[in-house]
Parts: structure tokens; sequence; C-alpha cells
């Protein structure tokens, strides 16, 4: 298996830790352990006599029951917990996926998706969101490109980077035309819960359609990105169980604080989730109205749930633009280069320091003379 850099982390490594504004995460605001501990009176105590031996390779029997109870249809014992989302991607692409397998991928969309079945010997079908349809998909499209070899579609809705949400007439057609292929299909559900209308949540893939798999983490809806722990949910016992047994070659178990702290995180995600709803709220009403200012630089298509966006910088290459922002106003914007080659940016707005950030970026322009 031979694997190219992922640019977005080559990209972060290059300024996260030292620029003082990140207007590009794709992360929410995050909570110190203190905080997260005044959530239950005891909660303290018990933390201090957190074991610090090894985990159970599923993931802790109680937190898994925490995960399945954002699910309608699934048991503890359908969930698998990894430290992060990425490692429940890479052993999903090695345990379901063989070489000669036709693969359909959401594009553009973060690179391991795609990339992983490409070094697995894949053949890859990109599946396009195109900007002047709202970064919707294109069913009929979908439809169009499945094979006989089709093994898997991947999905990721609500989407990063472009904030798509997928209206749920759009996904029960593709759980059936998927299902009714015997085609898996891998649901990054990682922004799942912060959909600016409630009644706009989709169902759960896993919940959906006994061919899918659901992928959750903690750092995006609720803001806990420092406690790695990700995980999936699926009918699919024999993929289950493939994952399972690859996990041994890697993390073989989580942290235990880390699965302490995010049972208890679980136990209250509609605040944590809650918390993070108004700063985004907050910010895009901020974005809102500077977009409409910088019409003339910059287009603006608004996102419907998450926290991220990928306007377009519509004068200018947007490497030097994200190059000269940063080094000159100290605010990173990840350029659509490493993405899909396009003239976009991801742009985070689930931060508290959002609106700082923003300032910094319309002196910018102004300077600029957008």
């Amino acid at each position: 298996m031979t694997l190219p850099p992922f640019k977005l982390e080559r990209y972060f490594a290059r300024y996260e830790f030292s620029a003082p504004y990140l207007l590009c995460s794709s992360d929410c605001e995050a909570r110190s352990v203190a905080e997260l501990l005044a959530l239950e009176p005891d909660a303290a105590a018990r933390f201090e006599r957190c074991w610090l031996g090894y985990t159970e390779s599923l993931g802790a029997p109680t937190l898994r029951e925490e995960i399945s109870r954002l699910y309608t249809t699934i048991r503890p014992e359908e969930v698998l917990v990894f430290s992060g989302a990425e490692e429940a991607i890479f052993w999903f692409m090695h345990a379901a996926l063989q070489p000669g397998d036709h693969v359909i991928v959401h594009s553009p969309g973060y690179q391991s998706l795609s990339e992983l079945p490409l070094s697995l010997g894949c053949d890859v079908t990109p599946w396009l969101a195109r900007e002047e349809n709202g970064w919707a998909l294109d069913l009929d499209q979908l439809e169009a490109s499945l094979r006989p070899t089709t093994r898997a579609v991947i999905l990721n809705t609500p989407h990063n980077p472009t904030g798509y949400l997928m209206s749920a007439a759009d996904f029960a057609r593709l759980n059936r035309l998927t299902q009714a292929r015997g085609v898996l299909l891998f649901c990054d559900e990682v922004y799942r819960g912060l959909e600016y209308q409630e009644a706009e949540r989709l169902p759960a893939g896993c919940d959906l359609n006994p061919l899918a798999v659901s992928l959750g983490v903690l750092s995006k809806t609720y803001g806990l990105a420092g406690l790695r722990i990700g995980w999936i949910a699926t009918h699919q016992r024999e993929l289950y169980q493939r994952m399972l047994t690859l996990k041994d070659y890697t993390t073989i178990c989580n942290s235990a604080p880390s699965e302490f702290l995010a049972e208890l995180a679980l136990r209250h995600g509609p605040a944590l989730a809650g918390r993070n709803l108004a700063i985004i709220a907050h910010n895009l009403a901020l974005l809102d109205d500077f977009f409409l200012r910088h019409a003339a630089r910059l287009a603006w298509a608004r996102p419907r749930a998450g926290s991220v966006a990928f306007p377009r910088l519509l004068q200018g290459e947007i490497e030097a633009f994200c190059h000269d922002l940063v080094t000159q106003q100290g605010v990173m914007l990840l350029p659509g280069t490493v993405f899909d080659g396009s003239n976009h940016f991801r742009l985070g707005f689930g931060r508290k320091n959002m609106p700082e950030a923003l300032n910094r970026l319309d002196a910018f322009l102004g300077q600029a003379g957008g």
C-alpha cells in the first residue's frame, strides 16, 4: 500500500500551532476537562479512580451503550470505538474493499475517503457535488455510475467542506439504490447533530439501511477533538468483526481517561451540541453580512449544517491569498487545492474567536482593495 501525503494535514502542520487565528477549523469550540467533570457532581472523584490499565478493544461497554443511544436500531454490540474517526475510516476501507472493487466517493471531500480505496487497488469514481447546484449531489448521476463491481458508496452529510445537507428524499432514495444492489453505504455522519433546523436532521444510515455503516466522532458536534474518540455503528456483523481484528494492528484499544470523559460527555450530548449550535448561529449572522459586503471578491454558498463552508475567491489565486493572509494577519484559511484544486477555501465558524479572525480577514481584504 502506497499513500501520498495527506495534503490537508500537511498544510495544517505549517500553520496550525503558530497562527493566532484558525479560520478554517473543522471542529467546534472545545471544553476543558474541568468543564466536563463539572457536568456531574461526583464526576471528578470518579475520574480520579479511573484505572489506567488496558481497555476493551471494542470500547468500554458503558461507552458503547451511550453511543448506541444516538441511534434507533443499534445495539451496544454493534458499536466499535476507535481512536478518532480517521482510524475508523482506515480500517473500514481495509475490511470492506479488495483490489478491483469499484467505489463511488462524494467529492470534494476528506482525502482519506478517496485515497484509501485507490491505495487498495480499487477503481474510484468521484460523485461530484457542484457549487452551482448548492453543492447538492445528483442521484441520477450516482445511479448511472453504479456497476456490477461497485462495492461501496462513500457519503459525507452534513458535508465537509461545503456544509451541504442531503435532503431526506434523496437520502432515502440513495439507501434504496445501494441496498437493492447489495452495495455498502459508508455514511460519514461526524457533523450529525449540527443541523441548523432540527427537523432537517437525517436518520442515521445504519438505522435506515442494513448495508450501511455510520461513522461518528466527538470532535465536531461536541467539540472534544482532544479525546480522540470515534466509532462506527452497523448491523454488518462480519464487517464489524473484520474491523475489530484489524484494529489489533494499530491502537488495539483506546485511552481509558478518554473513554471515561467521552461517556460523560455523551450523557450530556444535547447540551454540548446546543452550546456549539449557538456559537454557529451567531457566527453565521456575521458571515452573511461579511460576504454580502465582499460579494465582488468572494462567492458565498450558505451552508445548511455543520461548522464549515467552502467560499470561492473570485479574484486572484487561492494559495497566494491564503499565504498572504496568514503571514500578514495571522489568520489561517485552508485553500481548496488541498481538496479538489479549486479556487475555494474552507472556512470554519464553530469557535468563539471567529469574529476576531473575521475582522482581520476584513482588514486584509480592505488593504488588498477587496
